[in-house]
């Protein structure tokens, strides 16, 4: 009776974790469905986007080191955190950029095009040969952009300005990032953030000296407080899906993930007024079902 009583415990704790790794994924997906609001209000009050991106996650790695300085590679920098950290720069800044001058959920959607960077860096950096399956992603990411993009007056199903490009370009990165971080595994989560962090901060700064941005900083004391609070959410944003993605299989924290598109439609009709036509709908549900078949594969295939 005493081990049925410690196993049952033991089974309800357990239960108990991944219930809260789904919350915490939950949590992030709704973070970043609404992350692109605060960078506006910001940007409505004079601070450019890129020295707001730069400064939110300037606060977000020095949190950051504080909290994990301890767990830093022995090694220091390394090429594989320099790469991780570019990838990351282009993710986010390209995501900041493009939330703000582009439709929330037309930048979001090209963003989740993804799983089609992913298979193709799998195979250049992974050595995963690409099968049926991989080549089912790779038709249906296509298909579904050519549905979101396609302009009968121009011919041809490209993006039709700098956001959907940015847009693109995010994804692509945020698919590197993936894909170098499965590659790094003998790295710690924390110095994959913080180099991460680190990356964004560089880039903004080297973006503003080369002239890409404004160097205006926000003169109300209200602005100074959203950025410093977008800097902690940011830092946490990052500690509570590394928990969830620890704790959860990754083919579901996929499908838990997505809510985030659910969020931004959701929030970018609230906020912003925005709308998709339903050609863009029809594009969007065909990306997010190569998103769904994705993470199915990464369910049933062997660990």
């Amino acid at each position: 009776m005493k081990g049925s009583g410690w196993q049952t415990a033991t089974a309800g704790a357990a239960a108990a974790e991944r219930r809260t790794a789904v919350a915490a994924l939950l949590a992030g997906a709704l973070i970043w469905g609404l992350i692109w609001y605060p960078y506006r209000v910001l940007r409505d009050g004079g601070v450019d986007g890129i020295v707001a991106s730069t400064a939110s996650y300037a606060l977000a790695f020095a949190l950051g080191w504080l909290c994990w300085r301890p767990r830093w590679p022995p090694g220091g920098v390394s090429w594989t955190l320099l790469w991780l950290a570019l990838a990351a720069a282009t993710c986010n800044l390209g995501y900041v950029l493009a939330t703000l001058d582009g439709e929330v959920m037309r930048v979001l959607l090209l963003f989740y095009l993804a799983p089609l960077w992913t298979v193709l860096f799998a195979r250049l950096l992974l050595d995963e040969r690409l099968d049926a399956g991989g080549a089912l992603v790779i038709g249906l990411s296509l298909a579904g952009a050519v549905i979101m993009l396609w302009q009968p007056r121009l011919g041809l199903p490209l993006p039709r300005d700098l956001a959907d490009w940015l847009g693109l370009l995010a994804g692509l990165a945020f698919a590197l990032f993936n894909v170098l971080s499965r590659r790094a595994h003998d790295l710690s989560s924390e110095s994959k953030v913080l180099a991460a962090f680190a990356g964004v901060v560089a880039t903004g700064l080297l973006l503003l000296l080369a002239g890409a941005g404004s160097w205006r900083l926000p003169r109300e004391p209200a602005l100074w407080s959203l950025l410093a609070l977008l800097g902690g959410v940011l830092l946490l944003a990052n500690l509570i899906v590394q928990f969830g993605l620890a704790r959860v299989a990754a083919n579901r924290a996929i499908v838990i993930m997505l809510s985030e598109l659910a969020v931004a439609a959701v929030a970018a009709w609230l906020l912003a007024d925005e709308a998709l036509a339903p050609r863009e709908w029809l594009g969007g549900a065909i990306i997010v079902a190569a998103s769904l078949f994705t993470a199915r594969r990464a369910g049933t295939s062997p660990a």
